[in-house]
């Protein structure tokens, strides 16, 4: 009881109110480019030249959006293709990402083999290049392989990404109990159903979180070093093309900023809740 006591009084009112202060201005600070993007958005060209310049939209229009499709409409490869393209390699990305890590996760995290602790290291060394620094060498490589101007181009760099490896072998070692895996090997259990029945329903809070910043990866990758083909290219690159077009275009600009936000922010909206619930009961200990 008095351990109890000192733990409530740790816990004072005036201290949970200043944490809770401090999230709400964090919270703020993190959404304000939102909604100014939203706002922008919706902004007559008057508007976001003004100096001093608004916040918020005074005289909202949505020109900017009818102007975007204008020049959608207009280019020599229909709409739909780009944003095909983008659909498609962000869906197949983000599944063969999340399925090759987790399944090169397991080995590492709950195996002891000759070399293990090499290959983590080498896993963790290669989180400090960016793409810049490997991209010569990743088209070298995809040029002998007959892979530029396609799909697998983006597709296979993108599998093999050490971060969610990392992510998944570092949540398997520490939430996964060696115990419920003996018991499945004492049951005649194959290595393989144990990974599916055991092993990715109690990670399922890395995968979900994995999902997230792999389909967000994809969706705005333009590809633009790995694919020429104008039937190939992904609806990034086809919007960053009509914003190129100068100021005059800087509104639809601004409404193609919002459309590119929607589906990660709908991914992550959708995949929240099954975070904060499985990591509020997987919480499995020896």
């Amino acid at each position: 009881m008095r351990a109890r006591g000192r733990r409530l009084f740790n816990r004072s009112l005036g201290g949970n109110m200043l944490i809770y202060s401090f999230l709400m201005l964090l919270g703020v600070i993190m959404v304000l480019p939102m909604v100014y993007a939203v706002s922008s958005a919706f902004k007559p060209l008057n508007e976001m030249w003004i100096f001093p310049p608004r916040f918020f939209v005074q005289n909202p229009t949505g020109d900017n959006f009818s102007s975007l499709f204008g020049a959608l409409g207009e280019s020599y490869v229909p709409f739909t293709r780009y944003l095909f393209n983008t659909v498609c390699i962000s869906v197949i990305g983000t599944a063969g990402h999340v399925v090759i890590s987790s399944l090169c996760a397991y080995p590492l995290a709950k195996h002891r083999f000759i070399g293990s602790k090499v290959i983590f290291h080498m896993i963790v060394m290669s989180l400090m290049f960016t793409s810049v620094a490997t991209g010569l060498a990743n088209y070298l490589i995809l040029s002998k392989l007959g892979w530029i101007d396609s799909y697998l181009a983006i597709l296979i760099p993108g599998f093999g990404g050490s971060l969610g490896l990392y992510l998944m072998k570092q949540f398997m070692e520490s939430n996964v109990p060696d115990s419920i895996l003996e018991s499945a090997r004492i049951d005649g259990a194959a290595e393989w159903r144990i990974f599916w029945r055991i092993v990715m329903p109690i990670v399922k809070p890395a995968w979900l979180t994995l999902i997230i910043f792999s389909f967000n990866g994809f969706w705005s990758m333009g590809g633009n070093a790995y694919i020429y083909n104008e039937n190939l290219k992904t609806l990034n690159y086809a919007i960053s093309q009509i914003v190129s077009g100068g100021l005059a275009r800087a509104g639809a600009g601004a409404a193609a900023s919002v459309l590119m936000m929607i589906p990660p922010i709908l991914i992550f909206v959708i995949t929240q809740s099954n975070i904060v619930e499985t990591m509020a009961s997987s919480g499995m200990k020896e």
